[in-house]
């Protein structure tokens, strides 16, 4: 792999990529089974320091910078989408909106056990009638005194429910306010809460197509009563946070999926060279051969496509559309090299220890979690300037 990178990013993915293939690798066909998340392996991530990578040494961060937090997601993706969207998830949308909205005193409570590893945070904003519709929120917070109550209910919110998890991020509606057209909208806010707050409750996991190895639950909030002072950012300005959150997440969303198309290639190409059939390797058969060679041209292009997007979000530039174009062209590129994968390896492709089966089953979420494909034609059509 070779994209400009400095010597020091290059030395980053080569670590993650053995760590990968040594300690994930070997692993991965045995949880994915238990449909477990290995605590274990989680516990050597943040021992690496890939929980702190885009934040500051103050917070017992590694003082790097975004980009590559992207390149460890990527690596990991690559063998295990499970472990990647723990590591993805963990810091975009459970450490990065406290760092980035939170105060002082938030900061300094929450921050240095995520950063090190030593536990997780969910980002709460899924209902069942509220996904791409995030104004459609129906949970509410209400102030009782120094207290929020809430109540409500999540769906399909990862890292909500592990041994190590300790907050859950709430969006939840907190009054109204009037919109630039003059109607009456619902005011959107961010809370934080503790997982041992009582009347929260982390439901049953999901029985899931794939990422079986992913920690994800709904979630039930009864009459949930934290103080007002976990309010995360200003009132009201709910709906701006988590669109920031959710456009730098979908950057390392497409890491993932590129990580994972990537995967697929290397299994196939390997495959075709080794594979003999009629007396000759797959490989020489010439529809075999244009098939691997489109998957490297996908891969290509997701990754070229994720790499200008980061780049941008360290430069401080805007990357809204860059960010949608990343997602979409890796989630398809992920899903497409899924099956050409599958298809290459025939029979083998079909059976549940074999990698290229894992990554057939897990990424078609890839064109669907933090943002569906039509949610970024939507946005891009809306940043050209066209009607959406």
């Amino acid at each position: 792999m070779n994209y400009d990178l400095s010597a020091e990013e290059q030395d980053l993915y080569d670590r993650v990529s053995d760590f990968a293939d040594t300690v994930v690798a070997p692993a991965a066909y045995e949880y994915d089974t238990q449909r477990r998340l290995p605590m274990e392996i989680i516990a050597q991530m943040g021992e690496m320091g890939l929980f702190g990578l885009p934040f500051p040494t103050t917070y017992g961060g590694q003082g790097k910078d975004y980009f590559q937090l992207c390149l460890a997601v990527e690596a990991l993706g690559r063998v295990d989408q499970s472990i990647g969207v723990t590591l993805e998830a963990g810091v975009g949308l459970g450490i990065m909106p406290i760092y980035r909205n939170g105060s002082p005193a938030q900061r300094e409570k929450w921050l240095p056990d995520l950063i090190a590893g030593r536990a997780l945070a969910g980002f709460g904003l899924t209902e069942a009638r509220a996904g791409s519709d995030a104004g459609a929120t129906e949970t509410t917070a209400v102030l009782d005194g120094d207290e929020w109550v809430i109540n409500g209910s999540k769906q399909f919110i990862t890292n909500s429910g592990t041994p190590i998890t300790r907050i859950v991020t709430i969006t939840a509606v907190t009054g109204e306010r009037v919109g630039r057209d003059g109607r009456t909208k619902p005011e959107l806010s961010t809370i934080i809460v503790p997982n041992d707050t009582p009347g929260f409750m982390v439901e049953p996991s999901y029985d899931k197509v794939g990422w079986h190895t992913s920690d994800t639950h709904p979630l039930t909030l009864e009459n949930v009563r934290v103080p007002r002072e976990n309010l995360l950012g200003d009132r009201g300005r709910g709906y701006a946070n988590f669109l920031q959150t959710l456009d730098e997440g979908r950057v390392a969303f497409a890491a993932l999926a590129t990580g994972a198309a990537q995967g697929c290639l290397e299994e196939a190409l390997r495959y075709a060279k080794e594979r003999v059939v009629f007396g000759t390797t797959i490989g020489s058969n010439q529809h075999i051969a244009f098939t691997i060679a489109k998957m490297q041209a996908r891969v290509h292009q997701a990754r070229l496509a994720w790499h200008d997007a980061a780049r941008k979000i360290v430069a401080g530039r805007p990357f809204k559309m860059e960010a949608s174009i990343a997602k979409m062209v890796s989630g398809e590129a992920a899903m497409d090299n899924a099956r050409d994968a599958t298809q290459i390896f025939g029979g083998y492709g079909f059976l549940n220890q074999n990698a290229v089966a894992r990554h057939y089953r897990d990424s078609k979420i890839l064109e669907i979690g933090e943002g569906t494909t039509e949610v970024q034609l939507m946005i891009i059509t809306r940043e050209l300037g066209l009607a959406g």
